[in-house]
């Protein structure tokens, strides 16, 4: 499992920008620190998988809340489901992941 979150984030670490790294940051600043490096990288793996599978170009928004949701147990989607309302979000389209 490792190796592929290693391949996944490796191939797609160029389509980050600072605006969506900072965007994965906030996110996951709820896990306690001793875990968060552990949760970003898996959570940036499923991000890069979904890249992957959708051939995108660059990272967006809506790969970064998808990939978030499919990463994370249902939870943590609470912390989500604020962050996104406080950032005028919609969340509809995210309605049958969550």
């Amino acid at each position: 499992i490792l190796e592929w979150q290693e391949y996944y984030i490796e191939q797609t670490r160029h389509l980050w920008s600072e605006e969506h790294k900072a965007l994965l940051e906030e996110l996951v600043r709820p896990v306690p620190k001793m875990f968060r490096d552990a949760a970003r990288q898996k959570i940036a793996a499923k991000i890069g998988e979904l890249a992957l599978k959708e051939q995108a170009t660059e990272m967006s928004e809506d790969l970064i809340i998808r990939g978030y949701i499919l990463a994370t147990p249902r939870r943590d989607h609470k912390f989500l489901i604020k962050t996104l309302q406080k950032k005028n979000i919609d969340l509809a389209p995210y309605r049958e992941l969550l």
